[in-house]
């Protein structure tokens, strides 16, 4: 990516700093949403951004890095497995987006938003499909919301290692599915998702 290139997709043409944001953890079946906002400095290009979901778990967590330490201003938020059971995933998403849009130190002109729905900001918006390959603040906030997120389910692991949650990050794998089954739906498992509530309505819900 050039420079230029770079500059256009972190300050548009009339001067408005653009923040760029994505989530981490919608399809799990455990923990929380995560969402992080990320105004770049486009005085300080970070070579190497992309969809945090096509670099390995060591070149994000170098990004990372670069990115708290160079950007403008970064944000990261989250929704709860409880608020995600009340208002359901989509809703609580857009309700870390807005905590970590709000969070930021810097106020931005734009904010663009990896893929389809936009939540209500005070700030002009708009949906990029695919954004996280092609708008590097948002590949930045990817990158910060996939690390987080990874970190969460790694902490947890150590607490509950039975659940294997440091391997598969609460995604709904056949080995994570039957650990459920074995060692009980645990107090961070969401129970509005259709495998744990079929194992709480057949099996209980206190974890083994």
């Amino acid at each position: 990516m050039t420079a230029d290139l770079f500059l256009s997709s972190t300050v548009t043409r009339g001067g408005v700093l653009v923040c760029g944001v994505d989530e981490a953890g919608r399809g799990p079946l455990c923990g929380p949403v995560v969402a992080a906002a990320v105004i770049l400095d486009p005085a300080r290009p970070i070579e190497g951004l992309a969809d945090s979901k096509k670099l390995s778990e060591r070149a994000r967590e170098q990004l990372a890095l670069l990115i708290r330490e160079h950007a403008l201003a970064w944000a990261v938020a989250e929704a709860s497995v409880e608020e995600i059971d009340r208002l359901n995933i989509l809703h609580a998403t857009m309700l870390a987006m807005q905590r970590a849009v709000c969070a930021l130190s810097v106020a931005p002109g734009e904010v663009r938003v990896d893929g389809n729905r936009c939540p209500t900001l005070p700030y002009p918006t708009r949906a990029i499909v695919k954004g996280d390959a092609t708008e590097p603040s948002i590949s930045a906030a990817s990158i910060l919301a996939k690390t987080v997120r990874d970190e969460a389910m790694r902490v947890l692991d150590r607490e509950w290692p039975q659940y294997g949650l440091a391997g598969h990050k609460g995604y709904p794998t056949a080995a994570h599915l039957m650990a459920i089954e074995r060692h009980g739906v645990a107090p961070f498992y969401r129970r509005s998702f259709a495998p744990v509530r079929r194992l709480v309505e057949r099996a209980g819900d206190g974890p083994a």
